[in-house]
C-alpha cells in the first residue's frame, strides 16, 4: 500500500521595498520542486490590507493577501525576506506591524518553519520569535543585531542557521541554500540536489559554511594588480606557483609584489594561498572527493602535505574533516 506524502505550503511575506533576489531565489526553488512533482503550494502574503507592494528596485508584485488570512501549521514554510533598512529602523514602521508580530507568534507555537532571509530577521527579532535561540543576518547589520537583541545568540560566520522551527540567512544567495535545505529536511538529498541542478547551482553549501568564502575576502580594494593576482592564484590552485613565478607572471619584481599584496590585503601571499586551498579541500573533502585527489588539485605533493595544512587551520574547521 502506497502512503501518500503530506503536502507542504509556502508562504512569502512580500514586505514594501522587498529585496527581490531576498525573495526571488526562493521562490524559485520552490517552483523547481513543484516541476519536479513535489506536492507543494506557494502563497503570498502581504502586511496590510494592499494586494500590491513595490519592491526596493521598483518592481510592484501584485496579488497578495493579507497575512491574517493564513493560520499556518507544521507542514507550513513561511520565508521573510530583507527589506530597506530604513524601515526597520523606523519605528513607526516597527509599530504599525505590531498585529503582524502577533500573528508571527502565534504560527511559531503552532509549530509552523519562521524563515527568515537578510535583514528580515529583524521583524523576527521585534516580534520576540528569536529571544533564546540562534540566528544569523545580513554580515553588515551583525552588531546592530545584537545590540537590538540581546536575548539572541547572533552568529556572525554562518550562511543559515536552524534553531528548533526557526530558521535564518545571511542573506540574499544564501536565502537560495537555505531553501534547498528545507527541500533536503523533506524530500531528501538526492531531491534537493536535484533541484540545484535545475536551477543550475553546482555547489551546495551548508549551515556550517561561512557567509563569505575566501574566494570573495581580500578583495574590498581599488588595487588592479592585486586583483590580477588574487584571480591567478584562483584560477592555478592545482598548480605549485613560486613567488618567483607569480612575480614574472605579473610583470613585477618579487620584493614590490610581496610588499604590495601585504599592504593591499593584509596578509602574505603564503597565507592567502594557504586559505584558498583549505577552503578548495574542505570542499573536495565535504563532496566525498578523496584524500590523495584533493591534495593534488589543491597544489600539494601528497596527502601528508594536505593533513598539515588542515592541521593548522583545524579551529576553524569541522571536526570530520580533520585527516
Amino acid at each position: 500500500m502506497l502512503v501518500k506524502r503530506p503536502s507542504y505550503r509556502v508562504l512569502f511575506l512580500v514586505p514594501p521595498e522587498v529585496h527581490l533576489l531576498d525573495l526571488g531565489g526562493p521562490v524559485h526553488v520552490f517552483y523547481e520542486a513543484k516541476s519536479l512533482n513535489a506536492d507543494i503550494t506557494l502563497h503570498y502574503l502581504s502586511l496590510t490590507e494592499g494586494q500590491e507592494e513595490q519592491s526596493s528596485a521598483g518592481l510592484v508584485i501584485s496579488n497578495l493577501k493579507k497575512f491574517n488570512q493564513y493560520s499556518l501549521i507544521e507542514n507550513d514554510w513561511l520565508i521573510i525576506p530583507g527589506l530597506e533598512s530604513h524601515l526597520l529602523f523606523d519605528r513607526n514602521f516597527i509599530k504599525e506591524q505590531h498585529e503582524f508580530f502577533i500573528w508571527l507568534n502565534d504560527q511559531s507555537d503552532r509549530g509552523a518553519k519562521i524563515c527568515s532571509v537578510c535583514t528580515g530577521a529583524y521583524m523576527l527579532g521585534e516580534a520576540g520569535v528569536l529571544n533564546g535561540k540562534q540566528c544569523t543576518t545580513h554580515w553588515k547589520y551583525i552588531d546592530d543585531f545584537k545590540k537590538r537583541y540581546p536575548l539572541v545568540t547572533v552568529h556572525d560566520d554562518r550562511l543559515f542557521v536552524k534553531d528548533q522551527n526557526v530558521y535564518s540567512s545571511a542573506g540574499v544567495s544564501s536565502g537560495i541554500d537555505l531553501s534547498l535545505y528545507l527541500l533536503e529536511e523533506v524530500y531528501g538529498p538526492l531531491f534537493a540536489t536535484k533541484v540545484a541542478k535545475e536551477i543550475v547551482i553546482f555547489l551546495r553549501r551548508t549551515e556550517n559554511d561561512p557567509q563569505l568564502s575566501v574566494f570573495l575576502q581580500y578583495r574590498n580594494h581599488i588595487q588592479n594588480r592585486v586583483h590580477k593576482m588574487q584571480d591567478y592564484l584562483a584560477q592555478h590552485l592545482e598548480k605549485k606557483v613560486s613567488i618567483e613565478e607569480l612575480a614574472e607572471e605579473m610583470h613585477m619584481s618579487s620584493r614590490n609584489m610581496t610588499r604590495l599584496f601585504k599592504k593591499t590585503t593584509g596578509i602574505t601571499i603564503g597565507n592567502y594561498i594557504d586559505k584558498l586551498r583549505v577552503e578548495k579541500a574542505v570542499r573536495l573533502l565535504s563532496d566525498g572527493e578523496k584524500v590523495e585527489v584533493t591534495a593534488l588539485s589543491c597544489g600539494l605533493n601528497s596527502s601528508n602535505q594536505l593533513r598539515t595544512l588542515l592541521k593548522k587551520y583545524a579551529s576553524v574547521l569541522p571536526r570530520e574533516l580533520l585527516l
